[in-house]
């Protein structure tokens, strides 16, 4: 993950700065800031490693003293860290600091809404692969933070057999086989479309199901089939078609799990700033 960080925040800088930040140029080169960062929303933090990178690649001699760590939920006007360095480099980093720590707080803050709405429940929330390009481990470590769970990163750490995989291969049974002779040491998860397609799918001994937009009768008449027919029960997974005021109905079903896109995709950025004072010259 430490690779990871430091490459982003590496392209973001090269984004943003460039050949070099020429309005920082007006500032002396020997004048020193302290800078807050405060949150103007009430928020699920997240994102602290990528503002700490961001610093260390503009500047080593920044230095910060974080009040709040990631997974917080901290109030509106809620001081998060407080920045000491040389003016010109905290001036420079200020953006990119400050994206990194609103996209992924907002991935958060959004996440503990969902997870909260199904409190009580053993239903768990899970995000997908709708990210922002080259920001998925950013995203889904935020979605961590904000209390859910993370589904497969990519296309190439789990198996779910979707309809197109289907109708290729000629039937679940057979998309199924497939996919155990060439991964034999992963569980399978299939997206199913009705309870028919469930049934054939728990014959075939998937571990998991991908429930696609059923209904709550549906969504109840699945967990009992799987209660009463799987051998063993596979793991449900709600998706499609659902908002955050249907989630808890659907948790209450007795599915194991349910994904949602607009953790990573829908999210509206949190509202931070950073606030300088001058402190002297060098």
């Amino acid at each position: 993950m430490r690779e990871i960080i430091r490459d982003s925040v590496a392209r973001a800088l090269a984004e943003d700065v460039g050949s070099g930040d020429l309005t920082a140029g007006l500032i002396s080169a020997t004048a020193r800031f302290n800078a807050t960062i405060v949150a103007r929303d009430a928020m699920t933090m997240a994102g602290r490693p990528w503002v700490d990178e961001v610093m260390y690649q503009v500047d080593q001699d920044i230095e910060i003293d974080w009040q709040q760590t990631d997974s917080d939920s901290v109030a509106a006007g809620t001081t998060l860290c407080t920045v000491h360095g040389p003016a010109r480099s905290i001036l420079t980093a200020e953006r990119t600091a400050l994206n990194f720590l609103q996209l992924l707080s907002a991935t958060a803050t959004t996440t503990a809404e969902y997870v909260a709405a199904v409190a009580g429940t053993d239903c768990r929330i899970l995000d997908t692969r709708k990210t922002i390009p080259g920001l998925r481990l950013a995203q889904k470590y935020a979605v961590r933070c904000g209390g859910g769970s993370n589904h497969r990163v990519g296309l190439f750490d789990a198996i779910l057999i979707k309809e197109n995989h289907i109708m290729s291969a000629g039937s679940i049974q057979a998309a199924i086989d497939n996919a155990r002779d060439l991964h034999a040491e992963l569980p399978v998860e299939i997206e199913v479309e009705s309870l028919d397609e469930l049934r054939d799918a728990l014959a075939a001994h998937a571990e998991r199901m991908l429930l696609d937009n059923f209904s709550l009768p549906m969504l109840r008449d699945a967990v009992a089939i799987n209660r009463d027919e799987g051998d063993p029960p596979a793991e449900l997974e709600a998706s499609g078609g659902l908002t955050i005021d249907s989630l808890r109905a659907i948790a209450e079903t007795g599915v194991d799990c349910i994904s949602v896109g607009a953790l990573t995709k829908n999210i509206h950025a949190v509202d931070l700033s950073m606030r300088f004072s001058t402190i002297g010259n060098t």
